[in-house]
């Protein structure tokens, strides 16, 4: 591709599935953007999609949303990209996007060349990479260990913008990825125009999210033009507007470094960036810089089945009760663990969590503040058994017995808790949990990640 002068991307959320106004959508499609695209997914709400191979919008959502971005894409002739289709960017959700894009396709009479970017890597190929030591753990892991990568439900690969690049030379027109770091198709887009990589790192740690970056912050689209000196912000509703303020502040998002972004291949340093209000609604941002990787790495994601969950839901006003919390939820915790062992749930096959919300319930052993101040608790009472009979049959002796254990000076004599739903007990399912964030070396940025081409 020939270099340019500018590239303009427009993305429409932060989320596929989040929605946005189609007001936003037609002001950022009459500034004719050369891409529009969407972050698919996230690993924010944690391991269970990714295990499960469910998206965690809803497909009526995402199908909303996916029929306006193709609509204007195929009709301005530009390409769409999303990564991390589905939510998680494993394969059941790589392909649930795939078909309704199909869908989609048929009922409007579009037509275009779609790519799917795999994401889900050789369980032989990580292996003999753990093998050659050239696999390495993140955040305070262990060491990856081969028996964790076989035990493994799902583990995805999360690819950076080459293999957008290679899907754009190959003609492809819509492109749907598995995994896949959330700024990588827009910085495909500019690196593959041949503008410098740092500017269009940091267009799409702004383009990741929408507008987020904006003042009120909401789901909306955001239109950035970047060259080979910066990036330009603005939202496409006119009831927000980017400030270098709020630009600044949502350049330190989800990194443990506020100036250091690893991405694959190398660092985004926003240490020397400034920040210039051009109007009311739109900010100018130079100064960011890229260092190259001496190693390419890919961050590898993976999930672990742990056993299945059941939950219920109550809560209590009793003044007695609330006063002596503590050793009234060690009663009910004892007598679960006797009364479950006789039924042949022992300790060992189960674990019983009780949230206390009005207390600690948001953050546990963390929380600061020790007395409760209010006139209420709410409870949130879980088990993780080994199966989901035991699960839900531990439940059932917890809630009866936060129901009717008594304490000194009780005065109701029906029950201590209110339960806001019938039937109070709900069956959740499959619990997962992350047993592999590492990083694997790659000679080749694409070898992980294969493309398959169709005609939609």
């Amino acid at each position: 591709m020939a270099r340019a002068s500018e590239i303009r991307l427009l993305s429409t959320s932060a989320i596929l599935g989040y929605g946005f106004p189609e007001a936003s959508l037609a002001a950022g499609m009459a500034r004719q953007p050369h891409m529009i695209g969407v972050d698919g997914g996230s690993v924010d709400p944690g391991p269970h999609y990714l295990g499960s191979g469910h998206p965690f919008c809803s497909t009526m959502a995402i199908r909303r949303d996916l029929r306006l971005m193709l609509k204007a894409a195929i009709g301005a002739g530009i390409p769409l990209m999303i990564g991390t289709a589905g939510g998680a960017g494993g394969e059941p959700h790589l392909q649930l996007v795939a078909r309704l894009v199909r869908e989609i396709a048929a009922e409007e009479a579009l037509h275009f060349r779609l790519a799917l970017i795999h994401a889900e890597p050789p369980r032989a190929e990580i292996l003999r990479r753990i093998a050659a030591g050239q696999v390495h753990p993140l955040a305070g892991q262990p060491p990856l260990a081969p028996e964790t990568v076989e035990r493994a439900s799902r583990i995805v690969a999360m690819m950076g913008p080459e293999p957008f690049i290679a899907a754009l030379d190959a003609g492809a027109q819509v492109i749907l990825a598995g995994r896949a770091s959330d700024p990588a198709p827009w910085a495909a887009m500019t690196i593959r125009a041949q503008l410098p990589p740092a500017p269009g790192w940091y267009a799409g740690k702004m383009l990741e999210c929408g507008a987020t970056p904006s003042i009120p912050k909401g789901h909306d689209c955001l239109l950035v033009t970047v060259d080979a000196e910066g990036v330009e912000c603005e939202p496409m509703n006119p009831a927000r507007r980017c400030t270098p303020l709020s630009i600044a502040n949502h350049s330190l998002h989800e990194n443990s470094s506020p100036i250091h972004h690893i991405e694959p291949g190398g660092m985004l340093d926003t240490s020397d960036c400034a920040f210039e209000a051009l109007s009311e609604r739109a900010v100018r941002i130079s100064g960011m810089r890229w260092h190259p990787a001496a190693r390419y790495t890919v961050k590898l994601e993976g999930v672990e089945l742990v056993g299945y969950r059941s939950i219920c839901v109550c809560g209590t006003r009793d003044p007695l009760l609330i006063a002596r919390l503590d050793a009234f939820l060690a009663d009910v915790r004892q007598q679960v663990s006797d009364k479950a062992a006789a039924f042949g749930a022992t300790p060992d096959r189960y674990t019983l969590n009780i949230r206390t919300y009005g207390r600690d319930g948001v953050m546990g052993a963390r929380e600061p503040v020790q007395t409760i101040g209010g006139h209420e608790l709410g409870f949130v009472i879980e088990v993780i058994g080994q199966t989901q009979e035991i699960a839900t049959a531990v439940l059932g002796i917890a809630r009866t017995n936060m129901l009717h254990t008594d304490f000194p000076g009780r005065l109701c004599r029906e029950g201590n808790m209110a339960f806001p739903f019938s039937p109070s007990d709900i069956e959740v399912g499959p619990v997962y949990r992350f047993s592999v964030y590492h990083v694997m070396e790659q000679e080749d940025p694409c070898a992980l990640f294969p493309i398959a081409y169709e005609e939609v």
